[in-house]
């Protein structure tokens, strides 16, 4: 019998200084060839387990372990990180910081050369990596100079160039807009095409592991369920119990009932499988209950358009010092109480774009108008007063020792009395769900608390307009819902919210208006639904709406969840 690419057995691990275990006995087996996901809730253990089979625990981070990891006949315990680096490749969560090299094909070459592979055999190893990753035309770039996700796929590639026998993936695809995301998926679906190759995928994206051969659960260090992946995926009350995101499609037809007929094992996961499913079934959908939801919609949009715009762009434009033209010609209104998402692909000129409307950049040409008047009038820290800002990485924003000198920062700045402040920072506090933390460390927190501060921080300035870039970075699904509602909430409240994402699923649950930007040029705008309804110019942005989207737009209708699609559906057995 052959042996097995990777046998973990009975194992646990704590690291030092904690008191409780972040994996429990985990009993797991990849045969060669196998391509294992492994999904849970941030805190879950995936990346602990991940860093178990190359051997940085327990080498590297120090602290108990028990059990043991025997990759390709090596146990763990008994080679160091470098001996087991000639069988397994990690490609890290952070893929930058695995960039250090001042060429690319000098990043590919870096890890055979520490081999002693010989010269002609490096050669041919880089112009095999970079073509099958896509990056052969870039081999004399500096990596700094890629987007996100060629980044991402030269990180593949080095690790590639080593030939291992064991790849891993800690989150391959986090901060990457939807093809790029798509890009390193077509990678390792071809990777799995390779009998020489085991591959272990840490994902939170459940639309993008239904590729894999198994998905395993975890959850609080421990294994829940090890599953072939659809099956897994079918399981949609197991996957939201573990504050995993489940599948809009089988989500709608679990609702509809389909899952108590005799083809439950066939709960559709695809848009092709739920076009086929739906017109099978015999629904349909009424075009009297669709036309009515999409009138209370124009409506409520109509009522915004009524109003002054509160940000307003006519011909923007912004080249950066080195002469790169950020933004081309870019004209737009966001009008007050309105929740607006900015989406586009890496390096688009979203966030460019969302530091003009607080000063934080002004325009090289064109203007913008903030409540009736122009940014370069008003100056930073009056904008400042009037848009808030919150930072894709809320270390880049936090700096005090405890989170009540963080939130009440802004307000004793401006002068506001002690009482004052102390109400605003009880209020804000309260807003953002985080009540009685006042005397926490903010940095001690997770990053959806420390994200929270940042809210917090900018929110007791009372600004009307409140700019979150990423917010969801980082996050799990769970988590994300849950400051995404707190954003929805603020909004409610009479907030002006923009947002920038990469979550095309935060868009269609949350945004009411979007605006898409290509190349520096707003490329598309309109309504949630609107937007959506043009998957070809989506993809010509490099996005892509959520699976369940894309099956309603095979129906002729644009759906933006499961509850929209149930409303309208008529006959069969709804």
């Amino acid at each position: 019998m052959t042996e097995p690419a990777v046998a973990i057995h009975d194992l646990t691990y704590r690291y030092r200084g904690t008191k409780q275990n972040a994996i429990e006995g985990i009993n797991l087996v990849l045969e060669r060839g196998d391509f294992l996901v492994l999904m849970g809730p941030s805190g879950a253990g995936k990346s602990t387990l991940a860093t178990c089979i190359n051997g940085l625990i327990p080498h590297f981070h120090k602290g108990k372990l028990e059990g043991a990891v025997i990759v390709c006949g090596k146990n763990t315990r008994d080679h160091t990180v470098a001996q087991m680096a000639e069988d397994v490749g990690l490609v890290f969560q952070d893929f930058e910081a695995q960039l250090f090299s001042t060429s690319v094909e000098l990043e590919v070459a870096f890890g055979p050369e520490n081999f002693a592979v010989p010269r002609e055999e490096i050669a041919t190893r880089i112009d095999e990596n970079l073509t099958y990753v896509g990056l052969a035309d870039f081999r004399n770039r500096p990596p700094s100079t890629l987007s996100g996700g060629q980044k991402q796929k030269l990180a593949i590639a080095a690790v590639l160039a080593l030939h291992p026998k064991v790849l891993v993936m800690d989150e391959p695809t986090t901060d990457l807009d939807p093809i790029s995301k798509m890009g390193i998926f077509e990678i390792t679906n071809r990777l799995r095409q390779r009998s020489d190759l085991t591959l272990l995928v840490v994902e939170h994206e459940t639309e993008e592991v239904l590729q894999a051969d198994r998905i395993a659960l975890l959850k609080d260090g421990r294994l829940v369920k090890v599953g072939p992946a659809r099956e897994i995926l079918r399981d949609v009350d197991l996957i939201e119990s573990l504050g995993l995101m489940p599948l809009g499609i089988p989500r709608f037809f679990k609702a509809i009932g389909f899952d108590d007929t005799a083809a439950a094992a066939e709960l559709p996961l695809t848009p092709a499988e739920a076009e086929v499913a739906y017109r099978r079934g015999g629904w349909r959908i009424s075009s009297a209950a669709y036309e009515a939801m999409v009138a209370r919609e124009t409506a409520v949009e109509q009522s915004f358009r009524a109003k002054t715009p509160l940000i307003h762009c006519c011909d923007l434009e912004f080249s950066y010092p080195n002469g790169v033209k950020a933004l081309d010609g870019i004209s737009l209104d966001i009008y007050p109480g309105d929740i607006v998402a900015i989406v586009g692909q890496n390096g688009s000129g979203k966030t460019t774009l969302a530091k003009h409307f607080n000063g934080l950049l002004l325009p090289t040409g064109g203007t913008i108008t903030v409540n009736g008047k122009t940014t370069k009038e008003q100056g930073i820290f009056r904008l400042g007063q009037l848009v808030g800002y919150v930072f894709q990485n809320p270390d880049h924003q936090i700096f005090s020792e405890t989170v009540y000198d963080e939130v009440s920062f802004g307000p004793r700045l401006r002068g506001l009395p002690a009482d004052q402040i102390k109400a605003r920072v009880t209020e804000t506090l309260k807003a953002v769900g985080l009540e009685g933390t006042e005397e926490e460390d903010p940095f001690s927190m997770t990053k959806s608390g420390r994200q929270r501060v940042a809210v917090a921080a900018v929110l007791a300035v009372q600004p009307d307009v409140l700019i979150l870039d990423e917010p969801t970075t980082g996050l799990d699904y769970r988590e994300q819902r849950s400051m995404m509602d707190m954003v929805r909430r603020l909004n409610e409240n009479g907030s002006t919210i923009i947002f920038i994402t990469h979550h095309m699923w935060v868009v269609a649950e949350y945004a009411r208006k979007v605006f898409v930007i290509k190349d520096g040029r707003l490329f598309l705008e309109g309504t949630t639904r609107e937007v959506f309804s043009h998957e070809r110019e989506l993809l010509e942005a490099s996005l892509r709406p959520p699976h369940f989207i894309q099956f309603t737009n095979r129906l002729g209708r644009t759906m933006l969840r499961p509850a929209e699609l149930i409303e309208c559906t008529e006959g069969g057995a709804a």
